[in-house]
């Protein structure tokens, strides 16, 4: 497989790739790199922070105001820390396409929750299922305590329906907008009265919030749960082709192609089976295609963990990682809204673009960051020790430069320009790459990163 093909894959399916590993993966078929790919990614390895603050605690602890409140202090505390730990997972993932996945639905089938239990219990169903069947996710996801609180769908009974969930299931996770009616909605909701869950998340039907009577939903007769609700939007081919358009805008480009989304549909549709998607994908000629290398604005996450992947490196303090993600728009677990980012060239405006060519030098070589108080109040990192976050700000980080210098020793200035960009680079760059050739490889390796050029993937 040719190397500027390994490495458009794995800036796609991972956060890039070493010299070594690339050298090493060279040698194979492409059919034998996607092979180990979906090899590797077969387990789950499941995400996980310290919860024994809850040892013995019940839901009568939570009525006890005081008590409630220093609970959901440290769950607030851990939520963060689990945030933490899933960042540290994304820049030293063993199931590498799991991970990427992961973080592809995260921002699919959104959701926030302070509860850590809540939390630690989604972040893990996002995982298991990343590459299964879309059918079974969609109904865990309906179940899941953190969704049933963040979409309202606790609220959902059969003398009051709550119409949240049932409006955003169809809108973002399964059709798109126009694709339903306001009465399917309605139709939907009724079906969906009766979800809860107890104390721990998990879930409960409670059958007397349920309502029984007929419900009629895409033409359908009969006394339909959320379940059923599901089986039937699934039956629809626009639900096929709408996940197959996110995964090609996530994966391949920002541009779709009909004739490739309708490929992709034909796969998808049969049975929903994620992992025979992605292999769809991912050995298609056209994934290859030049046009689709080098073109995707990089997200917040993917341009930390790529750094990593590079120059191995780590923030000692959790809220200065959390500082980080705040400053270039994308804090994990912290979505804007039931949408999600908004992704491409979303991702940069005139603040996030000068903190991104910052960083490199940042968190690599030391450098202090200055950084403006304002911004949405929703978007802020809460919980900063109620003081205000100072204009200027080191960042304590350890770089692993021995690291890098064992991935990247065979390679020339020269060709460290191959190995990290891989966008086209414009002439002034190149002739400004010439005249710094003889750098020393750490500095010639943070200014490569610090150009514009390297926020594509």
């Amino acid at each position: 497989m040719k190397s500027v093909h390994i490495q458009h894959l794995y800036n796609r399916v991972g956060f890039g790739i070493t010299p070594k590993e690339l050298a090493r993966l060279s040698k194979k078929s492409k059919k034998n790199v996607i092979n180990e790919l979906f090899e590797d990614s077969k387990k789950t390895t499941l995400l996980s922070v310290d919860v024994s603050f809850l040892n013995g605690k019940n839901y009568q602890d939570f009525k006890d105001k005081e008590k409630r409140r220093e609970l959901q202090k440290i769950s607030r505390i851990k939520v963060k820390e689990f945030s933490t730990a899933w960042f540290t997972r994304l820049n030293n993932p063993t199931e590498i396409l799991r991970e990427k996945m992961t973080l592809f639905w995260a921002n699919h089938f959104v959701c926030e929750s302070k509860n850590i239990l809540f939390v630690e219990s989604y972040n893990n169903v996002l995982r298991k299922n990343a590459l299964g069947n879309f059918r079974d996710f969609t109904k865990l996801v309906s179940k899941e305590a953190a969704m049933l609180g963040y979409l309202n769908n606790k609220q959902n009974k059969k003398k009051s329906p709550n119409e949240n969930f049932a409006r955003e299931l169809m809108e973002l996770f399964t059709l798109g907008q126009d694709h339903y009616t306001e009465q399917d909605i309605k139709e939907s909701a009724r079906s969906f009265t009766g979800y809860n869950h107890n104390f721990k998340g998990e879930f409960i039907f409670r059958e007397k919030h349920h309502d029984e009577k007929e419900k009629t939903f895409f033409g359908k007769t009969g006394n339909f749960n959320g379940d059923d609700i599901i089986d039937i939007i699934l039956e629809q081919k626009q639900c096929a082709r709408f996940i197959s358009e996110k995964i090609y805008t996530y994966f391949v480009n920002d541009n779709i192609k009909t004739k490739h989304i309708d490929e992709m549909v034909a796969v998808f549709y049969k049975d929903y089976n994620i992992e025979n998607l992605m292999r769809f994908v991912l050995l298609s000629k056209w994934f290859y295609d030049d046009e689709n290398i080098g073109i995707k604005i990089k997200s917040p996450i993917e341009f930390l963990v790529g750094m990593n992947t590079i120059v191995p490196y780590k923030i000692e303090k959790m809220n200065q990682i959390l500082l980080v993600q705040k400053l270039l728009g994308q804090i994990l677990l912290s979505p804007p809204n039931v949408a999600g980012w908004k992704t491409g060239r979303n991702w940069i405006d005139s603040n996030t673009i000068v903190t991104r060519l910052r960083l490199p030098s940042v968190l690599l070589n030391n450098a202090e960051i200055a950084y403006s108080e304002k911004g949405d109040e929703e978007t802020m990192i809460t919980n900063f020790k109620a003081r205000k976050l100072r204009k200027k700000a080191f960042i304590k980080v350890n770089a692993d430069w021995n690291s890098f210098e064992e991935n990247f020793k065979k390679d020339s200035n020269k060709d460290l320009v191959h190995q990290i960009i891989t966008s086209k680079v414009n002439k002034g760059t190149v002739e400004m790459l010439e005249r710094n050739e003889k750098l020393s490889k750490h500095d010639f390796v943070v200014q490569l990163m610090s150009l514009p050029e390297y926020q594509l993937c």
